[in-house]
């Protein structure tokens, strides 16, 4: 490899589209990082932040959290079908797409519901769902790591 990221024969490393893809499954990872296993806990543990107030908080960051990411899934899926990507990282990249919409179309509605009802007073008892959006969340970390580290290896 040169100085300018080419191989020896001049290809470069990765195809324009293909590091579309890993500057988004990157960015894409480090904002799930950020707020799902830092901001999130993090805001109960703050003084006077109540868990309304929390969960008030946590909808609005979620919600905007999962709108970046539908618009990131997209990125990386058309890079992914037009990048020249390797199989495994395209199969990696599918798959944090597909948890994805687990998380928006299976887990976020529970969720969303037991919010409702807390923000409303009612006294609701623990959700569950947290744990399966957890779970989804871990492993769409793990896809996006290992895809985007393939991704870069071309």
């Amino acid at each position: 490899m040169d100085i300018e990221g080419r191989r020896a024969d001049r290809r470069p490393i990765v195809s324009g589209l293909a590091a579309l893809g890993v500057a988004v499954t990157f960015t894409w990872l480090g904002m799930v990082l950020a707020i799902s296993f830092l901001e999130a806990p993090l805001k109960f543990r703050a003084p006077d932040v109540t868990l309304r107030v929390g969960l008030g908080i946590g909808r609005i960051v979620f919600r905007a959290l999962n709108v970046a990411e539908a618009a990131f899934a997209v990125l990386v899926l058309v890079a992914a079908g037009f990048g020249g990507l390797p199989a495994p990282a395209v199969a990696l990249l599918v798959a944090a797409a597909v948890l994805l919409v687990g998380q928006l179309a299976l887990v976020r509605p529970r969720l969303t519901r037991r919010s409702n009802a807390v923000l409303a007073g009612e006294d609701a008892p623990r959700s569950h769902a947290h744990y399966a959006y957890v779970a989804l969340e871990s492993a769409k970390v793990l896809a996006l790591v290992v895809g985007g580290a393939l991704t870069l290896a071309g």
